[in-house]
């Protein structure tokens, strides 16, 4: 960082601020809207911001109610490993799917659309839960040449983690961005 600009090379990646994720959501995340006014704030100071969103259709498969006699928390295992059972929740088109409307990052210039995939969750912005199928996203950031990226958003301990991990493995350097992201499980 230079005067209190970003670099050229970096870019914001904002997970998931979502309806659903928000007090009150089809899976709340505890003071989850405290990181809409700190993201906007942070936002300002980039030129390069990336979206995701969740974006389930009904009845996906890590919904409990598309498992009979399951309910939300729940474990199970899939195809590509265990899967956390959720209650409905971003499914296409919703009220619930929408960013939050109070996130004002008219500069963004990307929304990754990740979990859309009926078979397979996503909690990554950059790979779906089967570890395979990737979302696109590595190879626009290195296209554009963006190599330094500041995560943040919902859920710190799933999405938000997974994007980093993920983001680091594929050679980025990365950083969380603590205060402007919280957790399912504080």
């Amino acid at each position: 960082m230079s005067n209190g600009r970003q670099e050229s090379c970096d870019c914001l990646i904002v997970v998931d601020v979502q309806r659903d994720f928000m007090p009150g959501g089809a899976l709340a995340v505890p003071r989850g809207d405290e990181v809409v006014p700190v993201i906007n704030r942070l936002g300002g100071r980039f030129a390069n911001v990336v979206l995701t969103q969740d974006w389930h259709p009904r009845g996906h498969i890590s919904f409990a109610s598309s498992h009979p006699g399951k309910k939300p928390f729940d474990r199970i295992t899939l195809p590509y490993g265990e899967q956390v059972l959720w209650p409905d929740h971003c499914v296409q088109g919703t009220p619930g799917a929408e960013l939050h409307p109070a996130l004002s990052l008219p500069q963004a210039q990307l929304v990754v659309r990740k979990g859309h995939h009926r078979d397979v969750d996503s909690y990554s912005a950059f790979l779906e839960a089967d570890r395979e199928t990737p979302t696109g996203l590595a190879g626009y950031l290195k296209e554009r040449g963006l190599t330094r990226l500041f995560v943040c958003g919902l859920a710190r301990d799933y999405c938000v983690a997974w994007t980093a991990d993920d983001a680091r493995d594929a050679g980025f350097e990365v950083t969380v961005v603590e205060e402007a992201c919280r957790a399912i499980n504080p």
